[in-house]
């Protein structure tokens, strides 16, 4: 039986990256040595990391002045480097999710913290508008796909002071316009590869402007003059990241991509829309087209468990709901294809019928 992988994260990879990365585990770059074997001074290797970042740059425009990072920690560790580097006084917040909450959090360690706007009133179902970004603010910080709920900030936003955005689960899903962001991180867990490394996009003139000494290795500038690799990058988890952003480039680019994830998501959600069975759980206009998020309807909340179990007998995986918000969650990353989310729709069409 075919599998269909909605898992939030770890989650779904290109088929070729993982052929490719299979082949490079027994044979890196015909030198007889593996990748997960291979000194990260090997030639072979400065080329791949050149060549990764030069498709970061070219996949989403990214202006001169701007540096692309391969490091470790996941995107949770980037709660601490950015106001480690940026934060002299203060900083600003939307608060859209326990992601976002958990980095205002680290951030309060180094400087005052301003929550500009939070939708933690409604279990953060929808994106908060409205609301004044404060202009003596270091900087303002951004979340920009809620992976839990499945809300999304579509737009790229205007801010008077540098804007941060924490893009782990929507980078590369759709176009971005980067030189309105100062720095961009994310784990590569979701679009651009599996977990081990994490990619931040900075800009230079950014860093350097607070006053408090910076350990070493959380220093941005460490990394930026040594490429990234001043410790042993996690090679593995580059080489994958790099033939996934091959993949993408091939099949058209972001815009091919962002065609492709609004399709799967339109098809999802008109069938939650349509099915009697079914509530979507965010708020319309703040839908994610990464992460789907809906629920049992109040007259069927007794169907959750059998549903849940009827989708698992024809193939859906991981589709099982966070705990803060409970029921479903499809997750239609890159790799995702329209094939399983028919599959789902199906499924859920069926089930309507049975009962």
């Amino acid at each position: 039986m075919k599998k269909h992988i909605f898992n939030a994260g770890p989650c779904i990879l290109p088929q070729p990256a993982i052929e490719s990365a299979i082949a490079a585990i027994r044979d890196f770059d015909g030198t007889g040595v593996g990748v997960l074997e291979i000194s990260h001074r090997t030639p072979g290797w400065d080329r791949i990391m050149s060549e990764t970042e030069q498709l970061w740059k070219e996949l989403l425009n990214i202006p001169e002045g701007y540096k692309v990072l391969f490091l470790g920690g996941g995107a949770s560790t980037q709660f601490c480097y950015v106001p480690f580097n940026l934060l002299g006084k203060k900083a600003a917040y939307l608060q859209t999710g326990v992601w976002a909450k958990k980095a205002a959090k680290e951030a309060k360690l180094f400087g005052e913290v301003e929550i500009v706007a939070s939708s933690e009133d409604a279990n953060y179902t929808y994106i908060p508008t409205g609301y004044t970004i404060p202009a003596d603010a270091d900087y303002f910080h951004i979340t920009t796909n809620n992976t839990i709920y499945g809300t999304e900030i579509h737009t790229d936003l205007d801010s008077p002071v540098p804007l941060v955005a924490d893009m782990s689960s929507d980078i590369l899903s759709r176009p971005v316009d980067v030189s309105k962001y100062a720095l961009i991180y994310g784990g590569a867990q979701k679009n651009v590869g599996p977990a081990g490394v994490t990619f931040v996009i900075v800009r230079e003139d950014i860093l350097g402007k607070v006053d408090r000494a910076i350990p070493t290795m959380i220093d941005y500038r460490t990394h930026v003059n040594n490429s990234s690799m001043f410790n042993t990058p996690p090679v593995f988890a580059i080489y994958v990241m790099h033939e996934t952003l091959k993949w993408v480039k091939e099949l058209g680019g972001v815009e091919a991509m962002y065609k492709m994830n609004l399709a799967k998501a339109e098809l999802l959600y008109n069938e939650i829309d349509r099915n009697k069975m079914f509530v979507g759980t965010a708020r319309k206009e703040d839908r994610s087209i990464m992460n789907v998020c809906f629920v049992m309807a109040e007259e069927y909340k007794d169907k959750e468990a059998a549903f849940m179990e009827f989708a698992k007998e024809r193939g859906m995986v991981g589709i099982k709901g966070h705990r803060s918000v409970g029921g479903f969650r499809a997750s239609i990353y890159n790799a995702c294809p329209l094939e399983s989310v028919q599959a789902l729709v199906d499924c859920m069409k069926e089930f309507e019928s049975n009962y």
